[in-house]
């Protein structure tokens, strides 16, 4: 069903404050950076060893991340995995019982197909399918 790790989110206040830490202290790469207006964020892809992780900074504080944010503070925000048919996945978790977020996938921030699965359904936490 999964084919492997796509990238671990994390969810920081400032990216610039954290690409001093990931990028300056713990040598990962920065591949990217781009604002997500759809999502109301900012994001930065960095890679380390073949695993890539994401940066999301919220636009502001009533978005999902801003809201985690407030409640949570900074922290992994959700892990993404990598699957070949997302309609079909998310029709087969969700005649499994798990709680879909997305029960359609919607355009990520590359421009692939999206959807989250709810964390309540995943020991708390909150994952990404990502097609492609």
């Amino acid at each position: 069903m999964f084919k492997g790790l796509a990238h671990v989110a994390v969810a920081v206040s400032s990216i610039d404050d954290a690409l001093k830490v990931f990028e300056g202290q713990l040598g990962f790469r920065l591949e990217k950076r781009r604002t997500v207006e759809g999502q109301r964020l900012k994001a930065a892809l960095l890679e380390v060893g073949g695993v890539r992780f994401e940066l999301l900074e919220p636009l502001d504080k009533e978005s999902t991340v801003g809201k985690f944010l407030e409640k949570r503070g900074e922290g992994i925000h959700h892990v993404a995995l990598h699957v070949t048919d997302i309609e079909g996945h998310l029709e087969e978790l969700k005649k499994k019982g798990v709680r879909l977020i997305d029960e359609k996938p919607r355009v990520g921030m590359e421009g692939g197909k999206i959807a989250f699965l709810h964390p309540g359904s995943a020991k708390g936490v909150l994952i990404e399918l990502v097609e492609g």
